[in-house]
């Protein structure tokens, strides 16, 4: 009478092997900083209603200015002794330096004022003497808000507020958008920070 082979166990090792591949491994090595470079980031300038728009507000506002100063030192509301016209002049070559470098600053500034919206975080550089880029991970946004000023509205621009979660006041905002470019940017945002909280 034949006796039946005993049935073997199955071998642990390939479980084993499975177990160890699917263990993910935590690494931290060093970049080249040489490989790193921002110029792989496709930025969008603002619109270009926007210096147009800080221009006009400029030559305005100091011109507003320049019209009170010549009234106070004119003499009609009061008597103005001679010695205060080198103050008057003073005063006028100071608003006229400020109003020129104002516009100087934002006719070269302004267009240099860009952003980029990525997957997973928002990037703005500004900057024409000091340069700046602003990083902000859509994770850590906790909302995004549109600001219109009497001003905006006349250009149709809208200005995007990021704040980040547990701060008070905003990371950065982004100027200068087209107020159609700005309620799709913020649906965005609102709809991928959700996304990437869900990951």
């Amino acid at each position: 009478m034949s006796q039946e082979p005993t049935p073997s166990l199955p071998d642990q090792h390939p479980i084993e092997s499975d177990t160890m591949l699917n263990e993910q491994v935590f690494t931290n090595e060093p970049v080249n900083p040489g490989i790193l470079s921002v110029d792989s980031l496709n930025f969008t300038m603002l619109s270009p209603k926007y210096r147009r728009m800080n221009i006009v507000t400029t030559v305005l506002f100091w011109g507003v200015a320049l019209i009170i100063l010549g009234l106070v030192f004119s003499g009609l509301f009061f008597e103005i002794s001679d010695k205060h016209n080198p103050i008057a002049y003073a005063l006028a070559g100071i608003f006229i330096f400020l109003a020129s470098w104002s516009i100087i600053y934002h006719y070269f500034a302004d267009p240099l004022k860009q952003y980029v919206v990525r997957e997973h975080d928002i990037n703005f550089q500004s900057g024409w003497l000091f340069k700046s880029l602003v990083s902000q991970p859509i994770l850590r946004i906790q909302h995004v808000e549109l600001k219109r000023g009497p001003i905006e509205r006349k250009y149709n621009l809208a200005t995007l507020q990021v704040f980040s979660a547990g701060g008070a006041s905003y990371t950065f905002n982004i100027p200068g958008l087209e107020h159609e470019d700005a309620i799709k940017l913020r649906q965005f945002v609102l709809n991928h920070k959700d996304l990437a909280a869900d990951e």
